[in-house]
């Protein structure tokens, strides 16, 4: 499966930084961060908010902009070698200098830079979502977006929310959203993850988003489904992690297949991939086993991305291109 070119549109920075890279650190830094790594060494923790400690745990290391240029440049490797040519990243001023737009420009310049030189040395393509944490409050959101809107522009083209689901409601957070639509900025909202179906409605109606984060729960309410599939709204689809974190027992049992058959646009991606001992072509094997995917399969997935990808039209037309010898002309 590391053969396919693909496209990922849901991959939190931090969140995919290799263990031993934050075990690295932590000793050139002389961080104590054994509580958060197994016999093993891999990220440990219980549940989903267990989880968020030990994500923002492991941040802690990441503490200035070279760092985050080696992060950037480690994550993007190894994206690469899983076949994947165009990569969305969620990346938070909170933990770039405390959401304070000048250290953001600083961090940022550093990330874009690594982007450019991994684009050199592997041809793989990223773009930055700038990602409000909701579980830090609107007030702080507000401060995200503003240093969204700031540095929108060719590297920087959406906005977004994430953290616990259970915190507030979408509405608290409308205006951020708003800004961050002001600035033209592209919009998507993890939901239905954990919030249900109607976190989903309340994400699209409230926050005016064009593609949810993962939004699996809609399978739930099929009133909702015809909704999502009349509107286009793409979803961010990251089974391995539903089932890492017990949204779903198995592959089996996840709604992916049946969100296709709805008609709902959906994509694939690995959210975390080290917390959830996935890959991009791991995602594709476990689709493959589960569900019978093959190639007409992955092609319509990674169309489907393609045309949700918060880039623009020249970006895009030169990765239908890439795509093509593949998959070839997908509609």
């Amino acid at each position: 499966m590391k053969e396919l070119p693909k496209l990922e549109l849901h991959l939190h920075l931090e969140g995919a930084a290799p263990p031993a890279f934050i075990r690295g650190l932590a000793a050139e830094k002389s961080v104590n961060l054994s509580g958060i790594f197994d016999a093993r060494g891999a990220y440990a923790y219980r549940d989903f908010v267990d989880f968020l400690r030990v994500y923002e745990a492991a941040c802690t290391v990441l503490q200035t902009p070279q760092d985050f240029y080696r992060l950037t440049r480690a994550v993007l490797e190894a994206s690469s070698a899983e076949g994947v040519i165009y990569t969305e990243a969620f990346l938070s001023p909170d933990f770039c200098g405390g959401r304070d737009l000048d250290a953001w420009r600083d961090y940022l310049a550093a990330m874009t830079e690594a982007a450019a030189d991994a684009e050199a040395a592997d041809g793989i393509v990223m773009r930055g979502i700038v990602t409000c944490i909701r579980h830090f409050g609107p007030e702080a959101a507000r401060e995200t977006a503003r240093c969204a809107a700031e540095t929108a522009g060719a590297f920087i083209t959406g906005f977004g929310i994430a953290g616990d689901e259970m915190k507030g409601a979408p509405k608290d957070f409308a205006y951020a959203f708003d800004m961050a639509r002001e600035a033209e900025l592209q919009l998507t909202a993890h939901a239905g993850e954990w919030g249900g179906a109607r976190s989903v409605r309340d994400a699209v109606r409230d926050l005016g988003v064009t593609r949810i984060g993962h939004g699996v729960q809609a399978i739930e309410d099929p009133a909702l489904l015809e909704e999502l599939a009349e509107a286009g709204i793409t979803l961010e689809v990251c089974p391995g992690s539903n089932v890492a974190l017990g949204v779903y027992p198995n592959w089996r049992a996840h709604p992916i297949e049946r969100l296709r058959k709805a008609g709902v646009p959906v994509t694939v991606s690995t959210d975390d991939p080290p917390f959830f001992h996935t890959t991009m072509s791991g995602e594709y094997e476990n689709l493959a086993q589960s569900f019978g995917w093959e190639l007409p399969d992955f092609a319509a997935i990674t169309y489907a991305a393609l045309d949700a990808a918060f880039c623009d039209t020249a970006t895009r037309e030169a990765l239908r291109t890439r795509l093509a010898p593949t998959f070839g002309e997908f509609t």
